[in-house]
């Protein structure tokens, strides 16, 4: 259902995996940002689920411009690399290339609106507010120190009770600083719980509720 494109921005060209809809008009354009672990395998799927569901869905290749086509694994060594490339990338890097990718979904006529995971999920949370994208964030464990930008679309932002890199405290200030949000936290759930290719993060039946909450969000502010 997929395939590689390549995705103009002000860093020079990136690659992106695409899916459109199998049947029927879409419903708009989702830009899928990728954990920390590059627009791997997982990430690829999670790109085409958002297509059967009726999205034209496009994950940018947001490391290309410090190392072009990283897919990582889930062990020590791809976490501890992640980190380097996304700390060398940075944070306003990465809102700009999310927005090259919008801009392509935009300038068929979708609306379009950004899912993020992980490292995404913050990402996710900053192409709403400087790009006025309604967004959706899983697990975004970066955020906090944003949390002062204005939220300029519909946001929606789920979290894993059990997560260790998100203290109660930080979901705590989410919901006290983000009035206009929808916040979920899930019992039971840790981090990366949407991550089904990883036995020891995935949770079944938390990730099959976001899903459908995240359905119900975009189906609502792409409306």
């Amino acid at each position: 259902m997929g395939r590689d494109i390549a995705i103009s921005t002000a860093h020079g060209t990136v690659g992106g995996w695409r899916a459109d809809p199998p049947h029927g008009a879409p419903l708009g354009g989702l830009v899928v940002i990728q954990e920390i672990f590059g627009v791997n395998a997982h990430m690829r799927s999670v790109v085409e689920r958002y297509a059967a569901e009726g999205y034209v869905a496009l994950a940018p290749a947001l490391y290309d411009p410090v190392e072009r086509n990283v897919e990582l694994d889930y062990g020590e060594n791809g976490f501890a690399h992640g980190r380097e490339l996304a700390t060398a990338l940075g944070f306003d890097r990465a809102v700009q290339l999310v927005s090259a990718a919008a801009a392509v979904l935009q300038g068929e006529g979708h609306k379009t609106a950004a899912i993020g995971f992980c490292w995404g999920g913050s990402v996710a949370f900053l192409a709403n507010t400087r790009l006025g994208l309604p967004a959706v964030s899983y697990y975004g464990a970066r955020t906090v120190p944003f949390l002062d930008e204005l939220l300029r679309a519909p946001m929606l932002l789920h979290f894993g009770a059990d997560d260790a890199s998100i203290a109660s405290q930080d979901i705590a200030a989410h919901r006290q600083r983000l009035p206009d949000a929808q916040i979920h936290v899930y019992e039971g759930a840790g981090h990366g719980f949407n991550r089904d290719v990883d036995p020891r993060h995935y949770h079944a039946a938390s990730a099959a509720l976001a899903h459908r909450r995240t359905l119900t969000f975009l189906e609502q502010a792409l409306a």
